[in-house]
């Protein structure tokens, strides 16, 4: 990677790399987003940083761009009151749940004296994606041998890992009885703050142990996080091809040096703060030189299913041939598109042989595996094979999910048709399927929001749990 090793580069890459593209709602005004209409002269525009003399003749993407700094501005805009709405949703439910899980129980637990106040770091205490789905046992039906069990193991790690340290170990040792190795709070070299949640767990029920990698994804509640998901920046890796920016920088990219193979844990005097891609390549390395039989999954759901997927990119980057050579497969769940063609041809080189290692879940209308939009011109592609569930939870198999275009106005009335469908099912699916499907109000409040937002209650980790438990078999040997 040409500058890898040099400085500079300020925090738009133009160090590292020659072709880029960092989208900055941050820096524009609305003269830039008026800009974007009618100049193609997209590098004199304050809002885009990119080589000089850059130009987009193609209006498409320029809308496209300007929709992507809209959506941004707008989600930064309401950051601190989405936030506190977060806080006041996970503090109720946390306490209604402290107290019996109904608000009668609440009433008198507080005329008897004996309330109890939710903690934010204790072992019970749930993120608003936990709160969605209390789910937390392993499907026993789904065990080791069956072609399902490292969709669902991964799909569960997934969920789990958007809740804190003590919950996670709390679940992994005493409901699953597995080792946790290791979690991750990890630095973002770029917005200067520990963003990257991950934790690493080895289960030694069989024979040759089994690692599983699971980054956090999306959280609902906050707005910073999703405008990676609306964000179209990109830089362009010499031999690898263009990959979402917001994504590396959330996987470990520095600031002052790209994607060097290795970097101290030392800076200066102080001690460096951990980075998601080289803390877990690290605990990978020691845990399969100990362990000559074990191999590793990586899992994500949403922004950590992006995370999950270039993990192994940054590995064949970095030609960790032996560390690839232990991978197990990749299972991301409701996974936004990564990056270009060329990336896809670049991993299928690693991802596909001998056999497909990477499982793509998408359920029925999820919005954010169709986003960025994947016109030509955006370069922002899926590549591997789809794993496709309705919302009858029946799987398929297919290149790419129906509808890959999330705002194409065809699309309206057969969203709102499902969004209505699955409010429904949300009252009759612990009859039919069995009471760990039964859904809470909170969840079904969601369902109801989806009727104004279709696309987003799909998004929820439930679906996926659902999904993979109910809907896989369809699948067959694919996922083994």
């Amino acid at each position: 990677m040409a500058g890898a090793a040099d400085g500079g580069g300020g925090d738009t890459g133009d160090g590292f790399y020659s072709d880029f593209m960092v989208l900055r709602p941050d820096k524009g005004g609305l003269y830039d987003l008026f800009h974007l209409m009618w100049s193609r002269k997209v590098s004199e525009n304050a809002a885009v940083d990119c080589p000089a003399g850059t130009e987009i003749s193609d209006w498409r993407r320029r809308w496209a761009v300007l929709v992507s700094l809209l959506a941004q501005v707008l989600l930064l805009w309401a950051k601190k009151p989405v936030a506190m709405l977060g806080r006041v949703t996970e503090s109720w439910m946390n306490l209604l749940n402290e107290n019996g899980g109904g608000v009668l129980a609440l009433v008198v637990r507080a005329l008897q004296g004996k309330l109890k106040l939710p903690d934010s770091g204790s072992p019970n205490y749930r993120s608003s994606v936990g709160l969605l789905d209390m789910r937390i046992e392993l499907d026993k039906e789904i065990k080791h041998g069956n072609n399902r069990y490292h969709a669902v193991l991964s799909i569960m790690a997934a969920k789990l890992a958007y809740e804190n340290e003590l919950v996670i170990r709390n679940v992994v040792e005493k409901h699953w009885q597995m080792k946790v190795l290791a979690c991750y709070n990890c630095w973002n070299d770029f917005r200067k703050d520990y963003t990257t949640q991950a934790f690493v767990v080895a289960d030694k029920a069989s024979d040759a142990s089994l690692v599983v990698v699971a980054f956090s994804g999306t959280r609902p509640f906050d707005t910073e996080q999703w405008c990676v998901d609306v964000d179209f920046s990109w830089y362009e890796i010499p031999g690898v091809g263009k990959v979402h920016g917001g994504f590396m920088k959330a996987l470990g990219l520095q600031q002052h040096g790209g994607w060097p193979r290795d970097i101290g844990s030392q800076d200066g005097a102080h001690q460096r703060p951990p980075f998601a891609y080289y803390a877990i390549r690290e605990t990978l390395r020691r845990f399969l030189s100990e362990n000559a039989r074990a191999r590793f999954v990586v899992a994500g759901h949403s922004l950590g299913g992006a995370l999950a997927v270039l993990f192994p990119t940054i590995l064949a980057l970095h030609r960790e041939d032996d560390l690839l050579r232990r991978l197990q497969g990749v299972y991301t769940f409701g996974q936004p598109r990564v990056g270009d063609e060329k990336l896809g041809r670049f991993m299928d080189t690693y991802l596909s042989k001998p056999s497909s290692r990477y499982f793509r879940f998408v359920y029925c209308n999820d919005v954010v595996p169709r986003v960025p939009y994947d016109d030509s011109a955006l370069q922002f592609k899926h590549f591997g094979t789809c794993l496709y569930f309705d919302s009858l939870y029946r799987g398929q198999v297919m290149q790419e999910e129906p509808n890959k275009n999330y705002f194409s106005l065809l699309t309206v009335a057969p969203k709102v048709v499902n969004a209505a469908w699955e409010l429904v099912r949300s009252f009759l699916i612990g009859y039919v399927a069995g009471p760990e499907y039964a859904e809470g109000w909170l969840m079904r409040l969601a369902r109801v929001a989806g009727l104004l937002l279709p696309g987003l209650p799909p998004h929820s980790p439930r679906d996926y749990v659902n999904s993979t438990w109910l809907g896989a078999d369809s699948l067959g040997p694919l996922l083994s």
